[in-house]
């Protein structure tokens, strides 16, 4: 006898080639699954529609969540026009500016954070920071805050990862009323990160390096 199990899908095609016992077809972006964020409410529903389906004595069962919530098109580096900081011009010091709200940001939500696929510490984000700047620069291909299991490639990835994750839950913490989309484009508009991540993937996508080359294309989005 098998387990009942029921699930979430944002992609729909995916639930129809693997035909899972049942499964709640949302139509939101990736990361966003329950839909809002910050709106508990709204979620719940969507838990209790998926778990709904475990009356379902016959399989498979896919159904699709009605929403009148239009998935946000998420800002992209290339697709924001930049704008200087009238606060700061260096990432290491904008890092540090940042800390305090996201600081509050973790003590709100009981210590979680999506901080934490690199493995460094949001203290030490200035190391990675100076990392990437020489990386950039040609002047540093490697670092020894890099952990053996991880490639160059996907080190860098993962720092990026940690340091966009680091801003928004900051900015999130200071301004909860932006939407998804004004986050992005605050990130890539207003910040020394974002000015920074660009050129980051821009010399990425120059490399010999294929493996450096395909993680390129992922960090600026």
């Amino acid at each position: 006898m098998g387990l009942v199990t029921t699930g979430l899908v944002l992609i729909e095609e995916h639930a129809k080639r693997v035909k899972p016992p049942r499964m709640l077809s949302v139509p939101f972006n990736f990361g966003n699954t329950l839909g809002r964020p910050n709106d508990p409410e709204f979620q719940h529903e969507i838990l209790r529609t998926t778990f709904d389906l475990l009356d379902r004595q016959e399989g498979p069962v896919l159904e699709s969540f009605s929403s009148d919530i239009a998935p946000e098109l998420f800002s992209q580096g290339s697709g924001v026009a930049r704008q200087e900081s009238p606060v700061v011009s260096d990432s290491g010091q904008e890092v540090d500016l940042r800390r305090p709200f996201y600081e509050r940001w973790v003590q709100q939500n009981g210590g979680r954070t999506a901080v934490g696929v690199s493995t460094i510490s949001q203290t030490d984000f200035k190391l990675v920071i100076k990392f990437l700047e020489n990386f950039i620069e040609d002047e540093e291909s490697d670092t020894p805050i890099r952990p053996n299991q991880f490639s160059v490639a996907h080190f860098i990835r993962y720092c990026v990862d940690d340091l966009k994750a680091y801003y928004f839950e900051s900015k999130m913490s200071e301004d909860p009323e932006l939407s998804i989309t004004q986050l992005h484009e605050w990130l890539w508009a207003e910040t020394v990160l974002g000015s920074l991540i660009m050129r980051l993937a821009a010399r990425m996508r120059s490399d010999d390096n294929n493996e450096v080359k395909a993680v390129a294309f992922g960090i600026a989005r």
